[in-house]
């Protein structure tokens, strides 16, 4: 059979959900399924309700049917089949052109806008879709809506409109080893190892892996293994196959590498060389910094002096372990940090810190070790100062 908004609006004037001053348009989404062959069921929103008419002359007011045959369309949907205002005992049905119609509304189950899309598009996750509706990337009922919070419900017109992820297929690094297994390249300081969220927009060393590896491809972080900070150059590995990361992440975790890195300190050192082994833990008055702590975590680092000048020390540095900021944190609580630290010293032009060499052993057993030059601005600085 043919149903019309016309022909809905006017049952919902009968049921007393509507009155003269509505109109046919504001009938929405109306669709038409066939639950048995002799019955149709018709889906439709009227003013942000959900509401379902269903024609059947076999129901004999029995409620329990209709919303079996409501769920036919809507497997989970709850609600209530509604009564005939017209009669003066309880029935369901009601006469309109020579059929029996049953109105049923759904009750409207409120969710909230980052759940409801992280329900629909799985594939990305809750914490995801936050950042893009803070972004304003999502639009409810054509209104943008930047609070994930924000309660939506099944009568909700949602849109979606993703940025388009910027192609850095030009954008190059410097490679110091590529085979089957591995690449190595000198990270550039300024550039992020990995992206810190799906909105970033900004080029990466896991970018520039991604054309490399079968690793991570489904991540923000495609071969990486192991990380430096965005202020730190040097040396960094990936992993090119998954066999190969688990290799390579099972040495890092286990503290069978050995990294060194070059740093230029303000001030001087009591002594040429030492082991400093100090925990480190959190700061609790900064999150996002760290402390030498008591409490803390098992931290060790060998250091070395190369030179110094009236100002600066150059000196080399092998971490024994790898906690966050470890070099850093080792070397402030020194009263010596690391030149153009802008976290624990003073920023400059650039974080004076460079991963010179990593040595790990590649797949078949090799032990190698990679290196990266000397940044000619560690030397320059010391000349400048004599």
């Amino acid at each position: 059979m043919k149903v019309t908004s016309r022909d809905l609006l006017a049952i919902l004037r009968r049921f007393e959900c509507a009155d003269d001053a509505n109109v046919p348009r504001q009938i929405e989404h109306i669709k038409i399924t066939h639950p048995q062959a002799f019955n149709t069921l018709v889906a439709f929103h009227f003013n942000k309700r959900v509401f379902y008419a269903l024609f059947d002359e076999t129901a004999e007011d029995d409620t329990a049917y209709v919303t079996d045959q409501v769920r036919s369309d809507k497997q989970d949907i709850t609600g209530d089949v509604l009564a005939n205002p017209n009669d003066h005992i309880t029935t369901y049905a009601l006469p309109f052109k020579g059929k029996e119609v049953y109105l049923f509304e759904a009750i409207s189950t409120k969710k909230r806008l980052d759940t409801h899309l992280a329900e629909t598009y799985p594939e990305t996750s809750r914490s995801t879709w936050q950042k893009h509706i803070k972004a304003g990337h999502v639009t409810v009922n054509t209104k943008q809506q930047t609070s994930p919070k924000y309660d939506i419900s099944e009568t909700d017109k949602i849109s979606v409109s993703l940025p388009q992820k910027a192609d850095y297929g030009d954008h190059e690094l410097p490679i110091v080893y590529l085979d089957e297994n591995v690449i190595v390249v000198n990270k550039p300081v300024g550039v992020l190892t990995h992206s810190k969220g799906a909105l970033n927009e900004e080029f990466t060393v896991a970018d520039f892996f991604r054309r490399y590896t079968t690793f991570g491809l489904d991540t923000n972080r495609p071969g990486i293994v192991h990380r430096l900070d965005r202020d730190t150059s040097g040396i960094i590995i990936g992993a090119r196959t998954p066999e190969v990361a688990t290799m390579l992440q099972k040495q890092f975790a286990q503290r069978l590498t050995k990294k060194t890195y070059l740093a230029v300190l303000v001030g001087h050192l009591k002594q040429p060389a030492a082991t400093i082994d100090l925990p480190i833990g959190r700061h609790p008055s900064a999150p996002s910094t760290f402390r030498v702590d008591p409490k803390g975590k098992n931290a060790v680092t060998k250091y070395q002096v190369l030179s110094e000048s009236a100002k600066y020390t150059l000196v080399e540095l092998q971490p024994h372990t790898g906690r966050t900021h470890q070099l850093r944190v080792h070397m402030h609580y020194l009263n010596t940090p690391i030149l153009g630290d802008r976290v624990y010293g003073k920023p400059g032009d650039r974080l004076y810190l460079h991963a010179k060499s990593l040595e790990v052993t590649l797949p078949g057993g090799e032990r190698k070790t990679f290196t990266a030059p000397e940044p000619s601005e560690f030397r320059n600085v010391l000349q400048k100062d004599t």
